[in-house]
């Protein structure tokens, strides 16, 4: 049986040790970058509205239908089961909601944010 001391690890060289590759990481690109528009915020944006586009409303429609069975298994279980299987279905279907409205809204958001980023661009700004 392996048993792990938690106590024993150094929780503060594991951060700076992590701190330490991430700015590895990060540095270059950062002291490489001469304005926002080298960073290509703006294509991540349009790669993040095509995929909430195109998968949101699949994601949704699969956590309603989830959301549907759970209700349905809940049924068959005694009172403090079913619960939790309802609570479980409740939740679920406020993220399917979420997950639809942020998929319809994708494209207003990703527009908004574009002329936003646009036009606070250090060669836009006097």
């Amino acid at each position: 049986m392996i048993r792990m001391d938690l106590g024993k690890y150094d929780y503060s060289k594991m951060k700076t040790i992590l701190s330490i590759c991430a700015a590895a990481i990060l540095l270059p690109r950062l002291v490489g970058a001469q304005s926002f528009a080298t960073l290509d915020i703006i294509s991540t944006l349009t790669y993040v509205q095509d995929l909430l586009t195109h998968i949101g409303p699949i994601l949704s429609a699969i956590l309603f239908i989830i959301a549907g069975l759970l209700y349905a298994i809940g049924q068959l279980f005694p009172a403090h089961q079913r619960a939790s299987f309802h609570t479980t279905a409740g939740d679920m279907i406020m993220g399917a909601v979420v997950v639809a409205v942020l998929s319809v809204t994708a494209n207003s958001f990703a527009l908004a944010s574009t002329h936003l980023l646009s036009n606070s661009t250090p060669a836009n700004v006097t």
